[in-house]
């Protein structure tokens, strides 16, 4: 593999630690921990000195609490990388080779993306994490991971040309499980934004009820007005149960719909059995993150399997991203 294709891979395995490390970050409570950006109380790392730290605090009206300001930077650092890296192969792109795969247009639209991903990152901070805003954050976080994943495979001839019957249903099929997987997301984005995630913590009802009190208008009026401090949220209680039980209804329509996918795509193993690989792949993933899914409600949203689970969504879409790619890229079998 050329150097470019190496470096897009671990442009990929970086974006899956920037989103696992956000997660943390988020869930640990530790989106505020540095009040400023792209520094931290005015420093390019976490003051630690007694003397920097009780100036630090007067200056900016708030005590340093260092481990949650260093899991802040730590996530800036590596998607500070992550940018440089991003760029690297939007130059790259630019160098004339004979390689009919070089991408040239997808670095640069990564590049556009990962602009406005920085400017998200500092309205969190300044907006005080802003649902919205911390939303769209991790939208652009996932949007970045299924550009340079579908960029990579673009690099040369993997999933390319295999064999299927029926093409028009199998890229149907890959194409509505994208779609709905997204919604999905937003949807599991919105309850860790509006601390909704233990909104029931009962499983599989909801407040002991198979169908709770809900009020959907509060639940999904996505701007609340400036000014406030959303950290721990703002919502009361039938508008985060209304949140969370919504994630879990987005859950079964997505688990139903990969369902289908996969035995489409086992079906489309009769031309060629790599197909079936894909399947399994697809079906293993959404069983994984059920699973993450189910364990964070019934265990109280325990840190490592609430990061988890964002990790699991990430893998998902990489899986629903290679599937689009190779549906898109066969041939009639």
């Amino acid at each position: 593999m050329s150097t470019r294709v190496y470096l897009n891979l671990f442009a990929v395995v970086l974006t899956l630690a920037v989103i696992m490390l956000g997660a943390y970050t988020r869930l640990s409570d530790a989106g505020l921990g540095c009040p400023d950006w792209p520094g931290c109380y005015g420093h390019l790392d976490v003051p630690t000195s007694q003397a920097a730290m009780d100036s630090a605090g007067a200056q900016f009206g708030q005590a340093v609490e260092t481990g949650k300001a260093w899991r802040e930077m730590i996530h800036r650092y590596f998607a500070g990388t992550l940018g440089l890296v991003i760029l690297a192969l939007a130059l790259l792109a630019l160098r004339r080779t004979a390689d009919p795969h070089q991408q040239r247009v997808l670095p640069w639209v990564t590049v556009g993306v990962v602009i406005c991903q920085a400017l998200l990152g500092m309205w969190t901070v300044t907006l005080l994490l802003k649902p919205l805003v911390v939303t769209a954050h991790l939208l652009g976080g996932m949007t970045i991971l299924a550009l340079l994943s579908l960029c990579l495979f673009r690099q040369g001839a993997l999933m390319v040309n295999w064999p299927a019957n029926g093409l028009k249903s199998l890229r149907l099929l890959a194409g509505l499980g994208l779609v709905v997987l997204v919604c999905q997301i937003f949807l599991g984005a919105w309850t860790s934004t509006n601390y909704a995630a233990l909104a029931c913590p009962d499983f599989p009802t909801c407040q002991a009820q198979w169908w709770p009190q809900t009020d959907f208008e509060t639940a999904f009026t996505l701007w609340h007005g400036l000014g406030i401090n959303y950290e721990y949220g703002i919502l009361s209680s039938v508008p985060r149960q209304t949140i969370h039980w919504s994630h879990r209804l987005g859950a079964c329509v997505v688990a139903l719909t990969m369902l289908v996918l996969a035995v489409r795509l086992f079906m489309a193993s009769r031309a060629d059995g790599r197909w079936a690989g894909l399947g399994g792949a697809l079906l293993g993933v959404v069983g994984l993150q059920i699973a993450l899914g189910i364990s964070t409600v019934v265990f109280h949203l325990p840190l490592y399997v609430a990061v988890g689970h964002n990790g699991g969504a990430a893998l998902l879409l990489l899986t629903l991203v290679a599937i689009n790619h190779a549906a898109w890229r066969a041939r009639h079998g």
